[in-house]
């Protein structure tokens, strides 16, 4: 379920709907934990094949060697331990969708091999020796721009052109600022029924920094920050301390304010840090007493060049073979 009413939810919204209407491949674009998954279940559910499998697979997470085999199976004695015939997700995903998620992570060779696959929707088993066809609508995600992977070179254009004939971007939580309450109320509900706690309201003060926090990790950071709150309130308010003060015990480096206290703390020409942090030495003079001391410590004159070697009286060769046995 999609929750929200600011004008940015409202337009992803609309063309969502839109592509539902049309069963054809659908590209979705957008930063980490800003919901594709759930925007690609959506296309699904509001589709002609609603009544279909959705079968998500993580490129990500199928290794090279694998991604054939995950996609198409394999049958029996095609490979070692190989001892019954195994369907693909592209045969499990028949009559439905096939949800490719973190397709930026397929190497070439997967590439190729998805390629094959999207161009007539026939697929080959590994160890089979006939075609299969498999009915299936491809919906793809990725959190990096596809168009900038084509010009480095990681990503094929051919494969992109075939994946992106409808495209949907994905704003990120910090544009869509009218539905951080509505999210986070939702969280409680989720969190109150799931764990089997009594509902709280966050009080105006968290509010207040929600809708001034950038979210770098957008709907999934705040889902997770508002449940562990909740699970571990004991009033009748949830009070959640923003991240520039109560969670870390100071003003971070990274904020604009720590950055400026850092820049107080040192001198123009200075890279040490001024503070709580352990010096260095830095004067050549500090060094040479350094040295001084390690090899006064070792015994051996700092004045001795390198390149001269010790010299250690050995036994004529002689006196050695006399030795008794």
């Amino acid at each position: 379920m999609m929750i929200g009413e600011s004008e940015a939810f409202h337009a992803i919204q609309a063309l969502i709907d839109k592509m539902a209407a049309f069963d054809a491949p659908v590209l979705i674009e957008g930063e980490t934990g800003t919901g594709k998954e759930l925007a690609a279940r959506a296309i699904h559910y509001g589709g002609a094949r609603r009544g279909g499998p959705f079968v998500p697979i993580n490129c990500g997470a199928v290794p090279d060697s694998l991604i054939e085999n995950e996609l198409f199976g394999h049958r029996r004695g095609a490979f070692t331990d190989a001892r019954d015939d195994q369907a693909g997700l592209a045969a499990l995903a028949n009559g439905g969708t096939l949800f490719l998620d973190e397709i930026d992570a397929l190497t070439r060779k997967g590439q190729v091999t998805l390629l094959r696959f999207i161009q007539d929707h026939q697929f080959r088993p590994l160890g089979g020796r006939s075609e299969q066809q498999a009915d299936v609508r491809i919906i793809a995600a990725s959190n990096r721009s596809l168009d900038q992977q084509t010009e480095t070179g990681e990503f094929r254009l051919d494969l992109l052109y075939r994946l992106k004939l409808m495209h949907l971007e994905l704003p990120p939580l910090r544009v869509r600022r009218g539905d951080i309450p509505l999210l986070a109320v939702h969280f409680i509900k989720v969190g109150s029924a799931r764990f089997g706690k009594p509902e709280r309201q966050l009080d105006s003060a968290t509010l207040d920094w929600f809708e001034r926090y950038a979210w770098p990790g957008n709907i999934r950071e705040l889902e997770n920050l508002v449940l562990r709150a909740f699970l571990l309130s004991e009033g009748t308010q949830i009070c959640i301390p923003s991240p520039s003060t109560g969670l870390t015990g100071g003003r971070r480096h990274g904020s604009r304010r720590g950055r400026l206290e850092l820049q107080e703390r040192q001198k123009p020409g200075d890279r040490r840090v001024r503070g709580p942090l352990p010096r260095a030495p830095a004067r050549a003079d500090q060094w040479q007493r350094i040295r001084c001391r390690t090899n006064k410590r070792h015994r051996t004159p700092a004045s001795r060049p390198l390149a001269q070697k010790v010299q250690y009286p050995q036994a004529p060769f002689a006196a050695v073979a006399k030795l008794p046995r």
